[in-house]
């Protein structure tokens, strides 16, 4: 299997501000790879058997008793919710001169708008969601429960870029796991904001919550990509953790997110949990203790199955 790129290297090779302006240019492509790919969080392909209707001129067999399949149609057709919502797009002005190349690419392709009609040819909604990017001034992605938006800010996807190229990641290195990390927390924040618009049971911590609503989407729906996210997010997580060299603060014990570290070996372990076979280096190369991959396959397995059931009537198709 491939690992990501920190994970297997211990370099020490300084940062290039101006391949990182080079790469920022390109961020539009993989931008809009990233967005439109999210249309299959609530990919209905799974009961089409029960969706086939008999067309205008055909004559259903006679039978002596119903079978159970118009049955099922029927409480399919009654589980399903009303749709009352769309994603939208809101394009806001940037007020940094670094990001005006990526914003206009994204405005002029019209990446946003596009995965936004994917999304609504997806999922239902009982309201509006609206989606946007721009620079906000700080390292952040987040989704607001007061205006129902999802903001990508650049300065986040730069700083990815920045920390891995810092850890010793070739230029394209750190360009892929830019772009897989940025893939990982997209998702994690469409997370927060189906939780939100569904009101889904959460019965732990949220942002763990979102954080496995990211993973199962790589896992089940992305394929090696979405595997390569992950692992990226997981790189990013430890080489936050280990440049904070500190004892936690008060602060950061206190905020809703798990700490660093945690997040690393929870995205590992739902990676191996998703097949022990395939991904078993991650155990024998010491990246995830055997106490805890021992119990991933159920892990792994409970968050698919609870995501899975959870988005179920909110499905299109």
């Amino acid at each position: 299997m491939k690992f990501s790129f920190i994970l297997l290297r211990n370099m020490n090779q300084k940062f290039s501000s101006g391949s990182l302006s080079r790469n920022l240019f390109n961020l539009a492509l993989i931008f809009g790879v990233l967005i439109v790919i999210t249309a299959c969080v609530c990919r209905g392909d799974r009961d089409s058997s029960l969706d086939m209707k008999p067309t205008p001129n055909e004559t259903p067999p006679k039978t002596e008793a119903p079978t159970d399949i118009p049955t099922k149609i029927v409480e399919k057709d009654k589980n399903r919710k009303e749709d009352k919502g769309d994603f939208l797009v809101e394009h806001v002005r940037i007020n940094d001169s670094r990001y005006e190349e990526i914003d206009r690419q994204i405005k002029d392709e019209k990446l946003l708008e596009k995965a936004a009609d994917q999304l609504n040819r997806a999922l239902i909604l009982p309201h509006d969601i609206t989606m946007r990017t721009t620079n906000c001034g700080v390292i952040n992605a987040f989704y607001n429960p007061q205006d129902k938006s999802i903001t990508m800010c650049y300065e986040f996807m730069e700083y990815f870029y920045t920390l891995f190229r810092n850890a010793g990641a070739s230029d394209q290195e750190a360009y892929d796991g830019m772009f897989d990390a940025t893939r990982f927390f997209f998702l994690h924040e469409i997370g927060h904001a189906l939780i939100d618009a569904y009101k889904l049971p959460v019965t732990a911590n949220e942002e763990d919550a979102a954080d496995r609503c990211s993973s199962f989407v790589c896992l089940n729906e992305l394929g090696d990509e979405g595997v390569n996210a992950i692992l990226a997010a997981a790189d990013f997580f430890r080489l936050e953790s280990q440049n904070n060299t500190q004892r936690p603060s008060g602060s950061e014990m206190a905020d809703e997110h798990l700490l660093q570290e945690q997040r690393f070996y929870n995205s590992l372990c739902m990676v191996y949990g998703s097949n022990p076979n395939k991904y078993a280096g991650i155990v024998t190369k010491g990246l995830l203790p055997e106490a805890r991959a021992v119990r991933c396959p159920n892990e792994y397995q409970r968050t698919a199955d609870s995501w899975s059931q959870l988005l179920e009537p909110w499905r299109k198709n």
